[in-house]
């Protein structure tokens, strides 16, 4: 992140980047309750670890909040909240296509 004083195309990018976040959550949930509905082999242990997944995510993210690791600024902050839960739903994404 730079020091200089954002302009309103960052934030417009970081919308954009929270809208690829809500699409790519989007398949993700319908593919687990796609799952769940037909009681898919696993679906059971996919509800456990979507449950875990999602408590580490948020702890690992307030640690990083409270030890200053999100930036100084509002828009850093945003950034790097959205780019945190973007890896995590990819990697779900990518492991749930399979």
């Amino acid at each position: 992140m730079s020091t200089r004083t954002p302009h309103y195309a960052d934030w417009a990018m970081l919308g954009y980047q929270t809208w690829l976040l809500g699409v790519e959550a989007s398949f993700v949930i319908a593919t687990r309750l796609s799952g769940f509905a037909w009681q898919a082999p696993g679906s059971d242990k996919e509800a456990v670890r979507m449950v875990s997944e999602k408590i580490a995510a948020i702890t690992e993210l307030q640690m990083r909040y409270l030890t200053g690791g999100m930036g100084t600024t509002p828009l850093a902050a945003g950034q790097n909240t959205v780019r945190h839960y973007r890896r995590k739903v990819a990697a779900n994404r990518r492991r749930l296509s399979r």
